[in-house]
């Protein structure tokens, strides 16, 4: 779900829509939010705190840039961080395997929706499965480049959004899917494929001949178990067969969202397909940026960055879940992973009980909120207008501080009248 922009589309220019977070933050800023003002609570904020945590790694607050740094990247990467990201795959999550990942099974890129971008633009003819709901960005960049058809795939509430391997199957098989994205841990409902779960979903793709592109930009943020961490990668059989493109960064594993640093790991002759495309979408990520990520990106200082964040957000979920709650806003499932709250309206008075009402309510006292119709998503606009399964949903992000938390629920109890 989209809304299209009211400006004035100019000759040879298609008219591009706002998606969910853009869109929301676009009409607070309408109403005087900014991020220093104090008043305002966002509780849509797709980026977690970025400050220190207890226990977490010293944060980086400064780069250093040489000479070497004026020039351009590689645009797969410096070979140094491409090495390093390998070896953290390869100590968390292949040790004693035979087939381990080098440098030439990784790309860095600026960000992840640029990661996503290249690996889009590079898929052939084919039909792309995609989930409802999942994230925003989706939409558009599925859209984009026409090379594809996206099938969207249906989940329900009744099974925790969840799809088991034997269904995962019928969808691939009945709907001839080539290539599956997905977002683990799934923003928005924080869903979770874990364990000897996602090794059959794996197990699926390899026996099916499907590639699979595992957003795990969240994959830090995983609670009710002993993990720090998961990833696909440990279930990959073969690094350089299995078709299984795995997309991870600095923005929210590692709280840098403002560094714009993210790789993309595959087999051998994917990465080569995404450099090429690299080359003409964006030239390569910043040199500076990147040496900075080298020394963050090792298992040491990601393991204790996941316990940090573990500790921390899981004490702000716990928050956000009773207080949500309390107001008669059911939150089904409770998030196994990421940092978002997947909030069923229903109970709630009329005037709020949708996604898109609470949100305008909500800008009169300082409080952001994202509708859960954004989560619909329908690229190229495929699917007749009808209303939407989640408009009666609002995702619920506890990535902002305790403080800020406490300040938002209070606004939604004033909203509520409780």
């Amino acid at each position: 779900m989209t809304v299209r922009s009211s400006g004035q589309s100019m000759p040879g220019f298609r008219s591009v829509p706002k998606t969910g977070v853009i869109y929301v933050m676009t009409e607070a800023k309408k109403r005087g939010y900014s991020s220093t003002k104090k008043d305002w609570a966002n509780l849509g904020q797709g980026a977690p705190e970025t400050g220190s945590l207890p226990q977490s790694p010293p944060r980086l607050y400064r780069l250093s840039i040489d000479v070497d740094d004026l020039e351009y990247s590689p645009v797969p990467g410096l070979d140094e961080l491409r090495q390093a990201v390998a070896d953290l795959y390869n100590q968390r999550y292949r040790k004693g395997r035979k087939s381990q990942y080098t440098l030439e099974n990784v790309a860095i890129s600026s960000g992840g929706r640029l990661g996503l971008t290249r690996v889009v633009s590079t898929l052939g003819r084919t039909h792309v499965g995609h989930f409802l709901p999942d994230y925003t960005a989706y939409e558009e960049l599925l859209d984009a480049f026409g090379t594809f058809v996206p099938i969207p795939l249906q989940l329900e509430r009744e099974s925790a959004y969840k799809l088991s391997p034997k269904e995962l199957e019928r969808y691939i098989l009945g709907l001839g899917l080539s290539t599956v994205l997905l977002s683990n841990p799934c923003n928005p409902t924080g869903t979770l494929l874990i364990d000897e779960e996602l090794e059959s979903w794996v197990g699926v793709m390899r026996k099916l001949n499907t590639s699979v592109i595992f957003d795990e930009f969240y994959s830090h943020y995983i609670y009710d178990n002993d993990r720090l961490s998961l990833s696909a990668a440990e279930y990959v059989e073969d690094v350089d067969r299995d078709s299984v493109i795995i997309l991870d960064g600095l923005t929210k594993n590692w709280r840098y969202p403002g560094l714009r640093v993210s790789w993309t790991l595959a087999p051998k002759p994917i990465i080569e397909a995404i450099s090429s495309a690299g080359s003409f979408l964006d030239g390569g990520c910043a040199r500076p940026l990147q040496r900075s990520a080298i020394g963050l990106v090792n298992k040491d200082a990601a393991d204790a960055e996941a316990r940090a964040i573990k500790s921390a957000f899981s004490a702000k979920r716990q928050l956000l879940i009773e207080g949500l709650e309390d107001l008669g806003i059911s939150v089904d499932p409770k998030p196994s992973g990421g940092f978002y709250c997947w909030g069923n309206l229903d109970n709630l008075p009329e005037e709020i009980n949708s996604g898109m009402k609470l949100f305008e309510k909500g800008l009169e006292v300082g409080l952001i909120t994202v509708p859960g119709l954004f989560f619909d998503i329908n690229p190229g606009k495929r699917r007749p207008d009808r209303p939407s399964r989640f408009r009666n949903y609002t995702r619920f992000s506890f990535g902002p501080s305790m403080q800020e938390l406490e300040l938002g629920l209070s606004k939604l109890r004033r909203i509520v009248g409780k």
